[in-house]
């Protein structure tokens, strides 16, 4: 059984992995909306990093392999923005929030700690639904290049055993 510190180590790195990879690759996007999105998204989880890291104390920032690896291929593959935001909004948002959820149901968290997974997950559906809004502004993307990466985007989780969240005992 995972201990209620190293669960909330391991949701810390899904959030400390998400907030690195985005604040670093904001710079690079092309499309200013989609910039703005990002450089708001890393900001917004990054509070949320804080908020764990002053939670847990010490606590070594330990990147989450499968979830830094689909974000940076999504990075790579589209330097508007588009793609990594279709990550963050279809890929990876929704297995964190699944994440967040499986944490609450051990049971075994302290109240401070709840409330840090409450604000977590109220900051990733703010972002989520603010990466919509940004996206109902530009033509749906019929590439089916780009389609295709998107998809593998979701398989490579798959593979990896992150097909519905990133666990909390990874």
């Amino acid at each position: 059984m995972i201990s209620s510190r190293e669960t909330m180590e391991h949701l810390f790195s899904c959030f400390d992995t998400t907030y690195m990879v985005l604040g670093e690759c904001a710079p690079s996007l092309t499309n200013d909306a989609y910039v703005i999105r990002t450089y708001e998204m890393a900001r917004a989880l990054g509070e949320v990093a804080l908020c764990f890291r002053e939670y847990l104390g010490e606590v070594t920032s330990v990147s989450l392999a499968p979830l830094e690896d689909v974000l940076r291929r999504a990075v790579a593959s589209d330097d508007s923005g588009a793609m990594v935001l279709f990550a963050m909004a279809t890929v990876v948002g929704p297995r964190v929030l699944v994440s967040l959820r499986d944490a609450r149901a051990l049971g075994e968290l302290d109240g401070p700690a709840l409330e840090i997974l409450d604000l977590a997950s109220r900051s990733l559906v703010r972002e989520i639904r603010a990466v919509g809004e940004v996206a109902t502004r530009f033509p749906p993307i019929e590439d089916s290049t780009w389609q295709e990466c998107a998809q593998s985007l979701a398989t490579t989780l798959d593979a990896t055993g992150n097909a519905e969240s990133f666990g909390i005992s990874r």
